[in-house]
């Protein structure tokens, strides 16, 4: 796993560095010569133009032109003003270093001169704003940053892509759109979620010291960026000596005459996943419609209302099912009534591993009155709980109805009210969004996202279905997390192959389900072949990306 550091912990650990003999000009000195080694190993790079800015990332824009003139680079550094005129001392410094080692500068470029200088460049580094940046661009930046987009050059961005903010992943206005970000001494949540995940292209993380990784450790990461290995604790086996019960068996409940397709959904995902034996449970009204799109499933109609939702008679019934069933999930377009609340609330007294997504979330929101993190004592149970709330539904959970998580680290904090006011091993919120991070109460893990088709009608249904399916081969509490990570990673997997069939608009929920076993086969020998060799093909992929 790669840690992931909010930006005031990165300062912390930048003051513990220079406490352990590491001085900021230390680090601003092998910031930029890793930022220079990054521009060169794009390959073919003669001629290179750096964008500094102001402060300290404009500093590590300078060493790095010193280090690119160094290894034979005609460089240029574009400046918003005169060096000795730069906010940053250490910044000052850096650049009279450069400019007396020959580096050459342009101050303040009129537009159609830095389109000539970015034209005429084999590689560009962007080192206009660093990671204590979190407002819209102004000028002269915004113009550079424009010019920087329609030049085609390539680019290495220092640290963050100038206007993306590190902390919230949001780029309120103009961005650069990199093709690397080198990142010094961890991750940042900006740049896995939201804009991030589109302008900083693969992330090189340079640790600038050897004591990095113990001081980020101890900074309390505020989450864990999975990788391949770290699947290994969840995979099966493979044998031969199996039948359609020893696979798991997974009741889904679920439906309404108002949104059928969802359970459906639910239901088949949960198969593809590898369940053995998937029952399907859903309002009488419905139960035909079911029995024509589910040919290798039973379903089961229970007690339904007039409006063709659960009724509370329906709620013995389901008790019953569970009781015999490897996990459970319960939500797909139930709607919310008293009936699907009470369905809810039995669920969750019985023994079996359980997933609530949809309005089965809704459905505790309303039993809580829109304050679950107040109610702990409905999610103690002995037996595996996972809770895959949108950030939407997330934010109804803690009472968050007008201030919807809007980042990643909005949705960590509003997931840790609910899982630590539970304090049990048992419970994992997976909070869906851009980066979806699963969050346990010790561990907060973030799966490498998908593509964007996911974000299409029914995509959640069958990530609740490929979570209940795998929930049900059992799982040790402790691997929950990595097993709903290792579950959003075979979601994204299957959605990536049907875009490859179907094109980036045109995939369907439905074309997913289709794809999800050939997904779990190959994230499952991915993990496996890293393990057993400890360098995968695309290990140089996931240092990067």
């Amino acid at each position: 796993m790669q840690p992931v550091l909010n930006v005031e912990d990165i300062k912390a650990v930048e003051t513990r560095l220079s406490d352990a003999g590491v001085s900021i000009s230390e680090l601003m000195h092998r910031a930029g010569g890793a930022a220079a080694q990054e521009v060169l190993r794009l390959g073919d790079v003669s001629r290179a133009v750096v964008l500094a800015g102001f402060g300290n990332n404009g500093g590590d824009g300078w060493v790095a032109a010193e280090e690119l003139k160094a290894a034979g680079v005609d460089v240029r550094v574009v400046t918003p003003c005169e060096p000795d005129q730069l906010h940053s001392d250490l910044a000052r410094m850096v650049a009279k270093a450069a400019v007396e080692a020959g580096v050459v500068y342009v101050v303040g470029p009129a537009r159609d001169e830095l389109d000539v200088l970015l034209g005429g460049c084999d590689a560009v580094l962007d080192a206009m704003l660093g990671t204590g940046f979190h407002d819209a661009p102004v000028a002269p930046l915004s113009i550079w940053i424009d010019a920087l987009n329609s030049s085609g050059a390539r680019v290495v961005s220092v640290d963050v892509p100038s206007g993306l903010s590190a902390q919230t992943g949001h780029a309120p206005g103009a961005v650069v759109v990199a093709d690397v970000t080198i990142t010094m001494l961890a991750l940042k949540p900006g740049l896995l979620s939201d804009d991030g995940r589109d302008v900083c292209g693969s992330i090189v993380v340079a640790p600038l010291a050897e004591q990095t990784a113990k001081l980020v450790y101890e900074a309390d990461p505020v989450a864990w960026r999975c990788e391949a290995t770290d699947y290994l604790d969840v995979l099966v086996p493979p044998t031969s000596v199996v039948d359609k019960y020893s696979r798991g068996s997974v009741l889904v409940v679920g439906g309404s005459t108002r949104f059928p397709g969802a359970a459906i959904m639910a239901a088949k995902s949960a198969a593809r996943a590898g369940a053995g034996y998937v029952t399907l449970a859903v309002p009488e009204p419905i139960a035909n419609l079911c029995r024509t799109h589910l040919l290798e499933i039973p379903v089961v109609g229970l007690p339904a209302d007039a409006d063709g939702t659960f009724s509370n008679e329906a709620r013995a019934q389901v008790a019953q099912l569970a009781e015999r069933r490897s996990a459970v999930l319960v939500g797909p377009g139930m709607c919310v009534t008293g009936g699907t609340v009470g369905v809810v609330s039995t669920l969750l007294e019985s023994e079996a591993p359980l997933v609530i997504d949809a309005d089965g979330l809704n459905s505790l929101a309303r039993l809580t009155s829109n304050r679950l993190d107040e109610f702990p004592e409905l999610l103690r149970r002995k037996a595996p709980l996972v809770l895959t709330p949108h950030r939407r539904e997330l934010g109804r959970l803690v009472g968050l109805t007008d201030a919807t998580p809007s980042s990643l680290t909005s949705a960590l904090e509003a997931a840790r009210r609910i899982v630590w006011a539970d304090g049990g091993s048992e419970l994992v919120v997976v909070a869906k969004g851009t980066a979806t991070a699963c969050v346990g109460v010790e561990i907060a893990m973030l799966p490498k996202p998908g593509p964007a088709c996911l974000a299409t009608a029914g995509s959640g249904d069958v990530l609740a279905g490929i979570t209940a399916g795998l929930l049900a081969r059992g799982v040790e509490t402790e691997s929950l997390p990595t097993l709903t990570a290792f579950a959003c990673e075979v979601h994204g997997y299957a959605a990536s192959i049907a875009q490859e069939r179907f094109g980036t608009r045109g995939v369907m929920a439905a074309d997913i389900i289709d794809c999800v076993g050939l997904a779990v086969d190959a994230v499952e020998d991915r993990a496996a072949f890293s393990g057993a060799d400890d360098m995968a093909p695309s290990d140089e992929d996931d240092a990067r990306n």
